[in-house]
């Protein structure tokens, strides 16, 4: 069916030269592009043809993609091989073709398991950027730095007007919500204005020691921590975090970071074991949680970590409760960039919208309020942060895709999955070829 061959193009004796890039749909606000115009102008001049799929909210207008050289349709069934960026709606999927996107089933996601098994029925191949590695395991195509950015706009945002809730008007309120900003350098120009207003007048006594603890020391965590190195703040250590209470002399104009790593948040179950940390990546059912020991002591906690349920979580429902049954504890805003429901963060009951981004969890009713309002702990967990980064995000992404994207399109996917030739950070990544769980990914099949 897609087996087309040009011979004056540098495509000659591949089986495709059409690709798609199709309109983001899942969210309102999702704006985001997997292919910068810019690309699609070289890969067009390389003998592909580019469909794009027509969008009124993209970062980069349909103007953009016609200038160079695009073809601007409303749907996408002549390409073969179609880019995206988040889940696909069910009767988007065409029998045959291949898939790139972000599919969010590598985890045997419930919500995702419907869109699996209709492209397992439609025989199609799915290709996951998430799983997209080099030979060590490292991601090497995401958006997770803009994540990261994001997020800790946005929870600096949040604490700014949660902390207006409880009756302090602190610098943070210059702070806006990352979509907001016209650029990541107009944002980060604000809140380094924000810790300049901080170091030459402090913060209400009250609020101090004003602490930001982040989970995890990858691309997202790194990304969240560059913004707050924006403000006048010093790294500590989870231990010296536990004693910073004590101290007499804590400066008002000086927040303090912490980053924990995986033996911060977790301990063997059994005495008389230590820490091993390719135990806990094997056999992680037999650790702890011990996180809740510096939970008391942080205003901001950044969820930056990955996480599965065969982990321990990292605050729990019930660790809440009796948190809060002590009066108002000094965490003020969870910022669960990692987002997963009822996860590592077990009152992310969802994630939730650019438009609508946080909420407050009540640990006692166990119900949410959307809004800032409220009794209990400010939740931001908003779904696509990197979204509220669009150019910037998209810029980023593309750039390390770009060079995959020839291969992708001209690959024969009518052979065996053996055969198909493939980059192999790809091919690592293809979850299903012509509707079959690929060897890596079998294990999904319990989940469905």
């Amino acid at each position: 069916m897609f087996a087309v061959f040009y011979k004056d193009s540098k495509f000659k004796g591949m089986n495709n030269n059409i690709i798609g890039i199709r309109h983001e749909d899942k969210y309102l606000m999702e704006r985001r592009v997997a292919i910068l115009p810019k690309h699609v102008k070289k890969l067009i001049e390389d003998g592909l043809e580019i469909q794009v799929q027509t969008s009124p909210k993209r970062i980069f207008i349909d103007d953009e993609f016609a200038a160079a050289g695009a073809k601007i349709v409303n749907e996408l069934n002549e390409a073969p091989v179609i880019f995206g960026i988040k889940e696909i709606p069910l009767d988007f999927f065409e029998g045959g073709k291949t898939y790139v996107f972000f599919s969010h089933v590598v985890k045997g996601q419930p919500y995702n398991m419907p869109m699996l098994k209709k492209m397992m029925e439609k025989k199609v191949n799915l290709i996951d950027y998430e799983k997209v590695e080099d030979e060590m395991g490292r991601r090497l195509i995401f958006f997770g730095m803009f994540a990261g950015l994001a997020g800790m706009i946005n929870s600096l945002w949040s604490l700014g007007q949660r902390l207006m809730e409880y009756g302090y008007h602190t610098p943070f309120l210059k702070i806006n919500q990352s979509h907001k900003y016209v650029s990541l350098e107009v944002a980060k120009q604000i809140i380094s204005e924000v810790g300049q207003e901080i170091a030459e007048n402090g913060l209400p006594k009250e609020l101090t020691p004003l602490t930001i603890g982040f989970t995890g020391y990858g691309n997202v965590s790194n990304g969240a921590q560059e913004i707050a190195g924006l403000l006048p703040i010093k790294e500590i250590s989870p231990q010296e975090l536990l004693l910073l209470k004590d101290r007499k002399d804590i400066p008002n104009n000086v927040l303090y970071k912490v980053v924990f790593k995986e033996w911060d948040l977790s301990a063997p179950k059994e005495d008389g074991y230590e820490f091993d940390l390719q135990d806990y990546y094997d056999h992680p059912e037999k650790y702890k949680s011990v996180f809740g020991q510096y939970i008391p002591h942080l205003t901001v906690l950044m969820n930056c970590m990955y996480w599965d349920k065969r982990y321990p979580r990292i605050v729990t429902k019930d660790y809440l409760e009796k948190l809060f049954s002590k009066g108002r504890p000094g965490l003020t805003v969870i910022g669960d960039i990692t987002c997963d429901q009822e996860g590592s963060i077990e009152c992310t009951h969802k994630g939730t919208e650019i438009e609508d981004p946080v909420f407050v969890y009540n640990p006692f009713t166990r119900e949410p309020t959307m809004g800032f309002k409220g009794d209990g702990i400010l939740i931001m967990a908003v779904d696509i942060l990197p979204s509220e980064l669009p150019r910037e995000s998209s810029v980023a992404f593309s750039n390390v895709l770009y060079k995959y994207i020839k291969a992708i399109a001209g690959a024969d996917y009518n052979t065996s999955f053996e055969k198909i030739d493939i980059p192999n950070p790809i091919k690592k990544a293809m979850i299903l070829h012509k509707g079959e769980l690929t060897p890596n990914y079998k294990y999904i099949e319990q989940y469905l």
